[in-house]
């Protein structure tokens, strides 16, 4: 699982170096974005074989970096579900188009709601570069439907139910790690600006058991 949001890059070879950066990149490959706010910037390196993957916490303390080169293989075989239940192989999401892509930490997680907000704001600039924009959260089809629904989220939606993908980028998981003094100052600020945390999703049994 994700923690709180995790970032990762598709590229010929993609390494992440921490780094103050708030800009959002639309390159010719498909990204997967950082929702929770981390403080990430992509560097790029021209060799074609394979695919390196990086990955960095936002919580502080926490750098999580995920460097598999099984990863591309892994993904063909991850599948994720759109919002009418149809079942589609997710590096399908990429094959074809340039996108934008994104993991929340479960669909109930304010701060990842802020953050799909931040993304979807820039989606205008997204469609005029023919960049798709997509958000990937681990959960049932139902629960993906009560977000979309919710936040009005510009971009798709998909559900994980099986925790493929976020297995196959090792993301971090556990309260420990995803709930920290930075993450609650955060709610609280979020909180103020109108925000809110799906608790009835956050608590479901699956979401309790395997979320963040």
């Amino acid at each position: 699982m994700a923690t709180l949001l995790q970032t990762t890059t598709f590229f010929n070879t993609v390494q992440t170096n921490k780094k103050n950066c708030n800009s959002l990149f639309i390159k010719k490959t498909p990204h997967l974005i950082n929702l929770e706010g981390g403080r990430v910037q992509f560097s790029f390196s021209p060799r074609r074989n394979g695919v390196t993957v990086s990955a960095i916490s936002s919580s502080p303390g926490n750098l999580s970096p995920l460097i598999n080169e099984d990863i591309p293989n892994l993904l063909n075989k991850v599948t994720v579900f759109d919002l009418d239940g149809r079942e589609i192989v997710i590096s399908d999401l990429w094959k074809d188009r340039k996108a934008v892509v994104a993991f929340a930490r479960h669909f109930g997680c304010v701060l990842c709601r802020k953050r799909a907000d931040y993304l979807a704001s820039a989606k205008d600039k997204m469609d005029k570069a023919g960049v798709a924009l997509v958000l990937i959260g681990p959960g049932s089809v139902d629960q993906a439907k009560v977000f979309a629904e919710q936040t009005k989220f510009r971009g798709e939606v998909y559900a994980d139910p099986t925790y493929s993908s976020y297995e196959a980028f090792s993301f971090v998981s556990g309260i420990s790690t995803t709930f920290t003094p930075k993450a609650g100052l955060k709610i609280i600020q979020l909180y103020m600006e109108g925000y809110r945390q799906d608790w009835g999703l956050s608590f479901e049994k699956d979401t309790r058991t395997r979320g963040g």
